[in-house]
């Protein structure tokens, strides 16, 4: 009986050595991270809707198989940090969630089934470096790619995306579904 009083004080010591953010860094982190998104957001939606007006559901594919994760990298080292967009139903094996965007994943999709709000969420990752997350909701103008095959999906559409993406688990969503998430590491603190 000792030895299992004894590991739980253990355990309390440790979980009271973990390192963790203040408020003030908390709201730094989130400030910081909302800007961010906001900025990677609109560049990427913006050339992808001019995409669209172009030439359509098939114009913009061929901009997001070509360019959305050379624009991420660069938005990302525009702002000193690691950026990416992840999520549960992965269209670019690339984007593969880690075992911490996972869990916020898991996380907000708890949220939505609840009926909870989704805000963003900082915290440190296993490394110590602060991270950000924020939902990505789906809009009605997503459909026409991340749609339901053979209703808001064509299957024009349908077929470039298995042709570009041929491991692709983004279709069947639903207005409003989380699409899947930002995640943003900035640099360790020092």
């Amino acid at each position: 009986m000792k030895s299992f009083y004894g590991f739980i004080v253990l355990l309390l010591v440790l979980s009271a050595c973990e390192p963790s953010l203040s408020e003030k860094e908390i709201r730094h982190y989130r400030e910081q991270g909302d800007e961010i998104v906001k900025s990677a957001s609109e560049k990427l939606s913006g050339t992808l809707m001019s995409k669209m007006k172009e030439g359509g559901a098939a114009e913009a594919i061929a901009f997001c198989h070509q360019s959305a994760l050379p624009i991420t990298k660069k938005m990302g080292a525009y702002h000193d940090v690691d950026i990416k967009r992840t999520s549960l139903k992965i269209r670019n094996p690339e984007n593969l969630p880690s075992v911490e965007e996972l869990k916020v994943l898991h996380y907000y999709e708890d949220k939505l089934v609840e009926g909870k709000e989704l805000n963003p969420l900082v915290s440190l990752d296993p490394s110590g470096r602060p991270s950000y997350y924020a939902p990505i909701r789906v809009q009605k103008k997503c459909l026409m790619c991340h749609g339901t095959p053979k209703k808001e999906l064509s299957s024009a559409i349908d077929s470039i995306l298995k042709v570009k993406y041929p491991e692709d688990l983004a279709i069947g969503y639903n207005e409003g579904d989380l699409r899947g998430i930002w995640s943003i590491s900035f640099p360790e603190i020092e």
